[in-house]
């Protein structure tokens, strides 16, 4: 994979709960992030001392986050709705050939900030709430 624009590096949201995903408006800069815990097996007959890890197991997710300015009302009004009620909707990750990312997220932070001089910024913050589907590009 050779270098990529950050623009193209989107992040959807399922607006309707019916599949119709649509780019989070505004953001500037987005990040995601894959984590799987490991499960220690190690014990007294692990040759050599060494760490051994039981394949696996252990719990995987993903955490989501974005920051922007303010630019499309409905996404805005969604994404602010999604935290307020607590609901776990499909979210796209879209990364540049590489893949798309889909499933359940939370929103579990939304932060607004603004200066006297500057426009109105927000951040997001996303975990995985369920099994995640990757489809390549």
């Amino acid at each position: 994979m050779g270098a990529q624009n950050g623009k193209d590096l989107l992040i959807k949201m399922d607006m309707t709960g019916g599949g119709l995903f649509e780019t989070v408006a505004g953001l500037r800069a987005t990040r995601v992030s894959f984590n799987a815990e490991s499960v220690d097996v190690t014990s007294l007959e692990s040759q050599g001392g060494w760490r051994e890890l039981l394949s696996g197991a252990g719990v995987k997710s993903a955490t989501i986050s974005g920051s922007g300015v303010f630019r499309d009302e409905s996404s805005d009004e969604r994404a602010r709705q999604i935290f307020f009620d607590g609901e776990t909707p499909d979210f796209q990750v879209v990364i540049p050939d590489f893949g798309v990312v889909e499933g359940a997220f939370q929103i579990t932070s939304v932060e607004y900030a603004g200066s006297l001089n500057g426009e109105a910024t927000y951040e997001l913050s996303l975990a995985s709430a369920g099994e995640l589907s990757f489809t390549a590009i």
